[in-house]
């Protein structure tokens, strides 16, 4: 039995990576990978930022299904993919900086080894652990773990995640005529990104450009664990999901970092398997979501389904129901739920998709294969729209109904 990974890049747009046709050159080793993949090119997060994406990529289920405490608390209802797997004697670690999916918050539940870094200090600019120093724990982890006793890995990079301050080395990358200093990048975040201003577009330029920088620092890093699965013994007996939790915006949709929206800079994220036995790239074009994760890795390490998941099993690939995809989360503004937003809803079906606006109870609709940058709102003309409202409309506000 192989050993399963799921590495998530927090933040990390489908498009910026060469293997989907970016034009930016700054994924190459994930980019390598490719001939020993699987890669899904229509996979769907169910929310445009981790509160409302997480629970699709480590419980199978939706961000309205359960009820929530506050502080977020996770549900004791939602079943965790390391709850199912440690039960069925697989060994289970997660490695992580994200303080939405800290201990705090229940996220811990089912790991053997459980690090979230919330007693570690970080600093205004750097205000996550980063990818070089979490691969650093790994490794001694590894070095411990046995052959023949399988494992699954969790790790998470928050890297490319705002405030936009790489280093010197990887802006030289994406444009070494850019000379800004800490300070004035960090700046440019407080000034602009934080105040979703896209008045100056040279600005939003900036932006992107230092946001790409850290995609290339991140694909150093994936680089640099692959070199240590491979240094421990590990990687040709492991199976590697890549994938995100969502993107980001640079004013696609006249906003900056990652708001309640579902546009596809946003939830359309990258999705891979990696398996070293593979032989030859293989290409999957039908249209799976985040939600299909932990069924995948329940299949992988030979389990049965689980019944309280709400997605399937990715492979086998040509076995996969093809079926419409979900997502929804509160319409935010800003890093933080401030507990009064109403919900918004996505619904796909092949290249159409629909959403759904609680606020003011409007529906906007794309034709992803003829208008992709989703600026033509079909929704008054198209004769599917009545039947895929159909399919929205009972989820909005269920969770508000259930509990009275």
């Amino acid at each position: 039995m192989k050993n399963v990974i799921l590495l998530t890049i927090d933040t990390l747009r489908k498009d910026v990576l060469g293997c989907y046709g970016g034009q930016y050159r700054v994924t190459p080793f994930i980019d390598s990978l490719q001939d020993r993949c699987i890669r899904f090119t229509n996979a769907m997060s169910t929310g445009p930022y981790t509160q409302a994406a997480f629970p699709g990529l480590l419980t199978s289920s939706y961000y309205f299904d359960y009820e929530y405490m506050k502080p977020k608390i996770l549900s004791k209802d939602r079943v965790l993919i390391s709850e199912v797997l440690k039960k069925n004697g697989i060994i289970t670690a997660g490695f992580h900086s994200n303080a939405y999916l800290c201990a705090y918050f229940g996220w811990n539940r089912g790991w053997d080894t459980f690090y979230d870094s919330m007693d570690v200090e970080v600093t205004d600019k750097i205000p996550y652990i980063q990818a070089s120093i979490l691969n650093k724990k790994i490794a001694p982890w590894l070095s411990q773990q046995k052959s023949g006793n399988p494992f699954f890995l969790w790790l998470h990079y928050m890297d490319v995640h705002e405030p936009y301050v790489p280093e010197r080395k990887y802006i030289e990358v994406v444009d070494p005529s850019i000379t800004m200093n800490d300070d004035e990048m960090f700046g440019l975040f407080t000034n602009v990104l934080l105040k979703r201003d896209l008045s100056d577009k040279k600005n939003v330029e900036l932006l992107k450009k230092l946001y790409l920088a850290h995609v290339r620092e991140v694909d150093d890093a994936t680089r640099e664990f692959f070199g240590i699965l491979e240094k421990t013994g590990f990687l040709e007996n492991s199976i590697i999901i890549i994938t995100a939790d969502h993107g980001d915006e640079f004013g696609e949709h006249s906003g900056l970092s990652h708001d309640g929206k579902m546009y596809s800079e946003l939830i359309n994220v990258p999705l891979i398997i990696y398996d070293h036995s593979l032989k030859k790239e293989q290409v999957s074009d039908t249209l799976v979501s985040t939600v299909d994760v932990p069924p995948t890795i329940v299949y992988l390490f030979g389990l049965e389904p689980v019944s309280a998941f709400a997605g399937h099993s990715l492979l086998p690939v040509e076995n996969y129901s093809v079926k419409g995809i979900y997502g929804e989360s509160k319409e935010k503004f800003g890093a933080h739920e401030k507990g009064d937003e109403k919900e918004i809803h996505f619904y796909m079906e092949n290249n159409l998709k629909l959403i759904y606006h609680e606020k003011d109870d409007s529906w906007e609709m794309y034709d992803l294969k003829n208008d992709p940058k989703e600026l033509h709102n079909i929704v008054d003309t198209s004769p599917a729209a009545e039947e895929m409202k159909k399919k929205i409309k009972p989820r909005v506000r269920r969770l508000a109904t259930k509990l009275g």
